[in-house]
């Protein structure tokens, strides 16, 4: 039992200085590490993008040639950018694509207004009704971009704006938001089908989707 134990810590320490280095270098030549790191303790990580904006290349290639794509996001400014662009002209289709975007039916003072507020504190830019606008503007976007296409869904979702979700059949893309920058400015944790993050991912996808209140279209 105590061997049991001492494999368990082993495996979270080297994950955790593995991670930490990751994070400090942000450099290739530490991913292959991480990865070998990964497949040890079943996390499937395989990558840690310093900021969540230096993984949307890669984000690109992985929309390509997925069969389905799932994507919560805090405001989604992401999914008007050129990733998720051959989506909405149609020159990609897969069989389903769900989004969730913060529902802005949210009365005044709740989670949404929150992390605005948090934001503003290190951004002086940031006033109190912007994040509510974005989501608006993106919601518009979306839902004129997808309006002629059944196998896409938007959905509002009400629950803590705690991190970012874009998941397909084989990767998933997981950002942690904290309170003192933005999501762009945050790690962004790269994981592979089969293994506990790549779950997690779902999981928090799924849970979100469950408890969404209103389908902001259709297509």
């Amino acid at each position: 039992m105590t061997a049991f134990f001492l494999g368990i810590l082993s495996s979270l320490t080297t994950s955790a200085v593995l991670l930490a280095l990751s994070l400090l270098r942000a450099s290739r030549p530490l991913w292959w590490l991480t990865a070998a790191c990964s497949w040890f303790n079943g996390t499937g990580l395989r990558r840690v993008y310093r900021r969540q904006s230096a993984a949307e290349r890669a984000l690109a290639d992985d929309i390509a040639h997925a069969r389905w794509i799932k994507v919560m996001a805090g405001r989604g400014n992401i999914l008007t950018r050129d990733a998720f662009a051959p989506l909405w002209s149609g020159d990609l289709s897969p069989a389903s694509v769900q989004i969730l975007l913060p529902d802005l039916r949210t009365p005044s003072g709740s989670w949404l207004d929150r992390r605005s507020q948090d934001v503003s504190r290190f951004d002086p830019g940031f006033t109190p009704d912007l994040l509510r606008s974005q989501i608006q503007a993106n919601t518009a976007y979306l839902a004129q971009a997808v309006r002629s296409q059944r196998n896409i869904q938007l959905h509002g979702y009400d629950l803590p704006h705690t991190c970012r979700v874009i998941a397909t059949d084989k990767v998933a893309y997981l950002t942690f938001y904290s309170d003192d920058a933005h999501g762009r400015n945050s790690p962004c944790l790269y994981a592979q089908a089969p293994g506990l993050l790549y779950t997690v991912a779902l999981q928090q996808f799924e849970t979100a989707w469950a408890n969404s209140t209103q389908t902001l279209t259709t297509a």
